[in-house]
């Protein structure tokens, strides 16, 4: 578990190096327009939703260890393609292996921490994923920051070369762990000729309405984050762009502030009624970013109210950390962990390609609707997952329940009774 935790941090730590900066380099550095750029940033996630239908049948009948060391190795040429890619064919077919390579990565991750854990501990474990992948992006975009130079394309190769460097890392650290060998494992090795695919998939109506809740969580937070809110808080709260990245670091402080305070939080409570909480926590968000928007403050106080958005943005992504990603986890079937991990990468993926299609425009032009509309879809993040708690069963809403500890005493017995024995 130490070695998947520690490449996971290390691949987000190479991504945080270029992710920020890829569409002024396509658009700028390497001349090629802000139409190339916006293409190369559609192929980098169109990449993806071709990939992961296959992934998880794929981690499912050759394991996660195989499928995430092609994964790493596509990512890492790719990357090395985007630093050297002076032309637009070039810049695309980059971009492609780039996506499909990091689209892959986290379902095979996320099924080898479900392989190496049982269901007590996966909350643990996928909140300090999520916490290590913050930090890694974090760190990454910072120094990042500090070696990139618009002047100089050769700043950016250096970018994109450390990025496939930490994708090699992150092979060459996961591809020692051994599965086969490992008695926590056994049990959890998909057995041989099971059966799956999308049919058994799609008729478990819990993991369906788990995956309706994800697009609509998804496409309310994450998909507006670069797009929709920040159009908005430039046109409607006249915010400076400078505040954006305050905004972003906010988000990222209080994810990694908070991540672990929160875990004693929500280990203790029914997981539908954590993810409810996070819509209520998410509509008040987006009415402090309507007050920043719509309100009669001074520019500070608007800043400030846009600043908290992101915020309480992050204190949601921190308790969803512990709670989504087990669950589904543990509505999978033995046999069918990488798919289900795939199929809901599959949904996040949609989300964020829908969601800055719809909230872009919306958020320069239509500000009251725009606020309107996501404070409504927080509040159906509430409503769906209280109607998600009536599908699962008590150990799989609320995993401590299995872990109690017996209240029974151990007694005494007298010792004519142990002799009389």
């Amino acid at each position: 578990m130490r070695r998947i935790q520690a490449g996971s941090a290390l691949s987000a730590f190479g991504l945080g190096f270029t992710v920020p900066y890829l569409y002024v380099y396509v658009a700028q550095v390497r001349d090629l327009g802000a139409t190339t750029a916006g293409v190369v940033l559609a192929v980098f996630a169109m990449a993806a939703l071709v990939v992961l239908p296959f992934s998880g049948r794929a981690i499912d009948r050759r394991g996660p260890v195989p499928v995430l060391l092609v994964a790493s190795g596509l990512a890492a040429v790719g990357a090395v393609g985007m630093g050297l890619a002076s032309s637009v064919p070039a810049a695309v077919g980059a971009a492609a292996l780039l996506g499909a390579g990091t689209a892959v990565l986290q379902p095979a991750l996320a099924t080898m921490i479900v392989w190496c854990s049982e269901p007590a501990g996966r909350t643990r474990a996928f909140a300090l994923q999520f916490f290590l992948q913050n930090l890694g992006l974090g760190v990454g975009g910072l120094i990042g920051g500090q070696l990139v130079d618009v002047s100089r394309p050769d700043s950016f190769l250096l970018l994109f070369s450390i990025e496939a460097v930490m994708f090699l890392v992150l092979a060459a650290v996961v591809g020692t762990v051994r599965t086969a060998g490992s008695p926590a494992l056994q049990g959890a090795r998909p057995a041989e000729g099971a059966k799956g695919g999308v049919r058994a998939l799609v008729g478990h109506k819990a993991m369906v309405q788990l995956c309706v809740l994800g697009f609509v969580l998804f496409f309310a937070c994450y998909g507006q984050f670069e797009s929709g809110l920040a159009a908005y808080g430039t046109e409607a709260a006249g915010i400076a762009p400078s505040a954006l990245g305050l905004a972003l670091a906010a988000n990222t402080a209080v994810i990694v502030l908070a991540q672990f305070l929160v875990l004693k939080f929500v280990e203790r409570r029914k997981r539908t009624r954590v993810i409810a909480a996070v819509g209520l926590i998410w509509a008040v968000a987006w009415l402090i970013a309507g007050y920043a928007g719509l309100g009669h403050g001074s520019q500070a106080m608007a800043t400030a109210a846009f600043v908290s958005t992101y915020a309480l943005f992050g204190l949601g992504e921190a308790m969803l950390s512990p709670t989504v990603a087990p669950l589904v986890a543990d509505l999978a079937p033995e046999s069918m962990v990488g798919s289900y991990n795939s199929a809901f990468a599959l949904v996040k993926q949609l989300a964020l390609a829908v969601g800055p299609a719809v909230g872009g425009p919306m958020g320069a032009s239509l500000h009251g609707p725009y606020i309107v509309t996501f404070v409504l879809f927080s509040l159906l993040v509430t409503v769906l997952a209280v109607r998600l708690g009536r599908q699962l069963t008590p150990v799989q809403n609320q995993p401590a329940l299995a872990v109690k500890p017996s209240r029974v005493v151990a007694q005494h017995q007298p010792e004519r009774e142990t002799a009389a024995l």
